[in-house]
């Protein structure tokens, strides 16, 4: 019997070691993004303070599952590992280093590849604005409504920091998720579509138009409203233009 367990118990670290072997085959890199679980709820989405942004109106109401969302804007250097182990290009850093800097320079098909890649994927537009705004909550900027205090939580272009920054590198939100108010763009899921429209579907493989949330160093302060809607082609390739990966709860 005796005899039995210790071969037993050798089945079993064997089959650990091959079933760990075949995640790392399958998934190499170790420098992955780090996501927080955010627990889904009911929310009025779009401009719910001032209800003038045409492009953030009407206000309506939508309701989320839980999901993921990385608590950091994807870096450089974990761009970096993902290109090494696909064999592909990297993206440029303008000569102002790489590691933990916000990527950019990355257009929709390459960060919508990366995040699939770990079996994640950009987020909705819906999963975005309910996660900047703390669970639906009504906040103008990711982690405050004080513009005053805004220079505390995002880098935009009042902050004289003009590239993509260190992610991390000031305050988060509620939920512990940083830069969703600046530093660069992030790229969303969907095509562009109006809100007024919602009827009117567009073939996601086929529309080049992709949105862009959060505001940048590049931006304006108001860019970096947690409602402001951005919509640009897919494959632009701009220095202040990033992402983050989303999965299902």
């Amino acid at each position: 019997m005796k005899q039995f367990l210790i071969s037993l118990s050798s089945v079993i670290i064997t089959g650990i070691l091959v079933s760990s072997c075949a995640i790392f085959k399958k998934n190499p890199v170790k420098n992955q993004p780090e996501m927080v679980f955010i627990k889904g709820g009911t929310f009025m989405m779009g401009d719910v303070f001032a209800q003038q942004n045409t492009d953030a109106l009407p206000v309506h109401e939508v309701s989320l599952d839980d999901f993921y969302l990385s608590r950091y804007e994807i870096t450089l250097a974990q761009y970096d590992e993902y290109a090494r182990v696909l064999g592909i290009d990297s993206l440029r850093d303008d000569n102002r280093g790489r590691a933990t800097r916000a990527a950019s320079y990355v257009t929709w098909d390459e960060a919508d590849s990366y995040c699939r890649f770990f079996g994640y994927r950009l987020p909705t537009e819906e999963e975005w604005e309910y996660a900047a705004r703390a669970g639906g909550k009504e906040w103008r900027y990711a982690g405050t409504n004080d513009l005053d205090s805004l220079k505390y939580y995002a880098v935009t272009n009042s902050t004289n920091i003009p590239y993509a920054y260190y992610v991390g590198s000031l305050k988060p939100n509620p939920l512990g998720l940083y830069d969703m108010s600046g530093n660069v763009f992030e790229w969303i899921g969907e095509y562009y579509q109006f809100y007024q429209d919602p009827e009117n579907l567009h073939d996601l493989d086929r529309d080049k138009i992709r949105i862009i949330r959060g505001g940048s160093f590049n931006e304006e302060r108001s860019t970096t409203l947690t409602y402001w809607r951005v919509g640009t082609l897919k494959d632009v390739r701009a220095n202040d233009i990033g992402f983050r990966c989303a999965d299902d709860g």
